[in-house]
């Protein structure tokens, strides 16, 4: 079934689970035996939403990993820059044939042009052609990578936020002028280090017809993307990022809910967030919460969340978009603007072979590591509203 198709049965589901619930609600509660009923939809709904976005996820990395490997050169205008004769170190076409010949043979061949690229901790940096597919496969794999700014950085990186703003001031003609001071607090990036091991066995990585590439970006992609978005959503800060859930660093609490969730303490949570960040404001939060706000209407009677009816569009909730995450905990909704949370790239990616750890079984290790921290940089743009717990 097709992702059109998905959409539009799960359209279908949903109507007719709210007019189930319409004709069968009795002063606003479900017999027992109505309540079996709409949960079997509403789990459909929930099958239907988990095909949609995997069928999604697998079509945005079937394009990038298709992609031709050089453009042709009726494709478009000549740039001189972009010639592989001129490309030197992991740029070139050299050192990504030279890293996958060094790779299939266990690094026994391994070429000069390597040298070019090794890192300071050991092992080769990934080609730039790889890193950017890479990258491309944790962009598709994090929510955080598609909303957060993210940065290139070389070291401790230091970002620069405006404390206290000089207020205007009326003053009578010939009045003395008042002068108020700017103040500027400094929140830092560092580089914490992340990396992902792999095996594959000797006859996989002898044989041409597998395919070493793409099979080593999807899984170090997926791998790394995974341990990113915990972080970046629940990390505390050591040894890690800091995530927009966590307690000192993360996002503001607007309220903490006693009793289960209603549609006004989502409604509170949209305005608790200042209007100028709501331009570009989202949620995020786990499959099973989302499920519970399913039932909820606002207080014209209309169903607070809108399932996507297009491809590529996001569910949403009360008009804005929704970003659902496994990591996300579910006893917490997030809303803002997640541009204000800055994700720090030291460097490039890199692989290393582990020579002797699994020689004995006949299979090859790999290891893809790199240097990543992220951190909420104005923790007004974010708020967070805590769910009761069970």
């Amino acid at each position: 079934m097709t992702i059109k198709e998905l959409i539009e049965k799960r359209a279908k589901v949903w109507e007719t689970a709210k007019n189930f619930v319409e004709t069968h609600e009795k002063e606003g509660v479900l017999s027992e035996e109505d309540t079996m009923t709409y949960n079997k939809m509403e789990k459909e709904i929930e099958d239907l939403t988990m095909s949609i976005e995997r069928q999604q996820r697998a079509l945005d990395r079937e394009h990038e990993l298709s992609k031709p490997m050089n453009s042709p050169i009726t494709g478009k205008p000549y740039v001189p820059e972009m010639d592989d004769k001129k490309m030197t170190g992991v740029k070139s076409k050299e050192y990504k044939n030279a890293m996958l010949s060094a790779m299939r043979s266990n690094f026994r061949n391994v070429s000069n042009i390597l040298q070019e690229g090794v890192d300071g901790d050991g092992g080769y940096l990934v080609p730039e052609e790889y890193d950017k597919r890479l990258i491309d496969v944790l962009e598709g794999e994090n929510i955080m990578r598609g909303l957060a700014t993210t940065i290139t950085t070389s070291g401790l990186h230091k970002i620069n936020i405006a404390a206290t703003k000089p207020a205007a001031a009326w003053i009578e003609e010939g009045g003395a002028l008042t002068f108020g001071d700017a103040t500027f607090d400094q929140i830092y990036l560092d580089a914490y280090k992340l990396h992902v091991a792999i095996k594959v066995t000797e006859e996989l990585l002898y044989d041409n017809a597998f395919g070493l590439e793409n099979y080593i970006i999807t899984q170090f992609g997926k791998a790394l993307a995974n341990a990113e978005e915990d972080a970046f959503l629940n990390g505390d800060g050591t040894g890690k990022p800091t995530g927009i859930f966590a307690e000192t660093g993360g996002g503001q609490v607007v309220s903490t809910l006693t009793a289960a969730i209603k549609s006004d303490d989502l409604i509170d949570l949209v305005y608790g967030l200042k209007r100028p960040y709501r331009k570009n404001a989202s949620f995020i939060m786990n499959d099973a919460t989302l499920a519970s706000l399913r039932k909820l209407k606002d207080n014209n009677g209309a169903y607070i969340w809108q399932p996507s009816y297009k491809e590529g569009e996001p569910d949403r909730v009360l008009g804005y978009a929704v970003h659902t995450s496994s990591f996300a905990p579910e006893n917490a909704i997030a809303f803002g603007d997640y541009s204000y949370y800055n994700i720090g790239d030291r460097g490039s990616r890199s692989f290393a072979e582990l020579r002797e750890l699994f020689a004995g079984n006949g299979m090859i290790g790999y290891v893809a590591k790199e240097r990543v921290d992220g951190k909420l940089v104005l923790p007004e743009a974010v708020k967070i509203l805590k769910l009761k717990s069970e």
